[in-house]
């Protein structure tokens, strides 16, 4: 079968910036041995796949070695991509159903931005586990732990840009936040994120820690609305609102590539 491939850059106003994922439009069921196969083919961040069911789509995310439970930037790119191949209306909601959280919702909204609907994931105050400060490398001001790993607040925004983790270490030790207020005005609060456990040494953008950095800065800097800014080489700027239990995370997307999997 020939199988649809994009390849989007996602919480990206312009290409090869945010953060790239892969898209493969399904009109059948599939393995996920043959999923997971493809993931490691294309050996991004993530790699999402999507089919039409009645009411909306299906949506599993797979990294090149595992398949992940939430991913913010390749659902972002999916919504994209049906929007752009018109599979769906520019007008219309894209409903996901997905596996471990349940269904999922993608609109866009201002300024050819997309939002979408995530369940919000406060962290909890966590001690990390031992031996992480020393694979980071970091002073942590705040330790917690949320459904994306642990969670570990520093002092400065350069503290954050500076971090050279032992990812050897680190692959032994569950995925790790590193967030900081930020030193400027163009965004409230900077962060990191690292999960080479996974087979991602650093993430470029996270849609899903930001599910856990709206809630822990909203609470702190005493705003629901916030911008944060993701300071991995590629770098990315995601737009946060919390809505009662939910996370509303706002960015864009750019294609990059079109074409198919010969298989």
């Amino acid at each position: 079968m020939a199988v649809p491939l994009f390849h989007v850059d996602a919480f990206a106003s312009a290409p090869f910036t945010g953060n790239p994922a892969a898209v493969c439009l399904l009109d059948e069921p599939v393995d996920a041995e043959w999923m997971q196969s493809v993931a490691a083919e294309m050996n991004l961040s993530e790699t999402a796949f999507v089919r039409p069911l009645d009411g909306g789509f299906e949506l599993r995310w797979f990294t090149p070695s595992a398949e992940a439970e939430l991913c913010g930037h390749a659902t972002l790119a999916s919504a994209h991509v049906l929007w752009e191949s018109g599979l769906l209306d520019t007008a219309a909601v894209a409903h996901f159903r997905t596996r471990f959280r349940g269904m999922l919702r993608a609109e866009r909204g201002t300024s050819e931005a997309i939002e979408l609907d995530f369940p919000s994931d406060p962290p909890e105050p966590s001690a990390l586990p031992d031996g992480m400060v020393e694979a980071l490398g970091a002073a942590p001001r705040n330790t917690a732990r949320a459904r994306v790993g642990s969670f570990v607040e520093v002092a400065t925004e350069d503290e954050v840009r500076a971090l050279q983790p032992d990812l050897r270490r680190l692959a032994h030790l569950e995925s790790v936040v590193v967030t900081s207020t930020a030193a400027g005005p163009s965004h409230d609060f900077v962060s990191r994120y690292f999960a080479p456990r996974y087979g991602i040494d650093e993430d470029p953008v996270t849609g899903s820690t930001h599910c856990a950095l709206a809630p822990y800065w909203a609470e702190r800097l005493g705003r629901e609305a916030l911008v944060g800014y993701q300071a991995s080489a590629r770098g990315g700027l995601v737009a946060v609102r919390l809505r009662d239990d939910r996370v509303i995370l706002g960015g864009r997307a750019v294609t990059v590539a079109r074409g198919q999997l010969a298989i």
